[in-house]
């Protein structure tokens, strides 16, 4: 199984989170964070803040890692294990702009559109949110259902 690192960036400004609908490849028609694959060369979080200015037109200034999970799902017709470093972005510059990639929006913290997101959001971006680290493995079928997960709230993360 081919193992990828993959970043996401969760925007928090208040009561607010700016989600991203999802225009095209994978995660199509979903909201989701910012974030992608990293380019040759860059660190994890270097691949955060390029990815979230590439989707979102913001620059992270404040941010710190707050879950590591790992998503058994098939990814371009193959098996793969995608290797999530989720950070939290609390301060930031610019204002959110919409590219080929990624329409913004902002949510009340109390209204997340759960029912338009990845499935598995719904079991740790809460935790994320409260404020608590958290370490979880999802296993999803081909049609990105979730079949098994664990999640566990942590000290640190990896």
């Amino acid at each position: 199984m081919k193992k990828i690192d993959v970043t996401l960036a969760m925007v928090v400004n208040g009561d607010k989170i700016l989600l991203g609908h999802k225009k095209k490849s994978f995660g199509k028609g979903f909201f989701n964070g910012f974030g992608g694959k990293l380019e040759a060369g860059e660190s994890i979080e270097q691949a955060m803040v390029r990815e979230l200015r590439e989707e979102s037109g913001l620059e992270a200034l404040r941010y710190e890692k707050a879950a590591f999970l790992e998503f058994d799902v098939v990814f371009k017709g193959e098996r793969a294990l995608l290797v999530c470093h989720v950070y939290l972005v609390t301060e930031f510059n610019g204002e959110p702009i919409e590219t080929d990639e990624m329409r913004p929006e902002w949510f009340d913290l109390g209204s997340i559109p759960y029912d338009k997101m990845f499935p598995d959001d719904k079991y740790w971006l809460p935790l994320v949110l409260d404020g608590k680290k958290v370490d979880g493995f999802f296993h999803f079928d081909e049609d990105l259902n979730v079949l098994d997960y664990k999640i566990e709230v942590v000290k640190e993360v990896i």
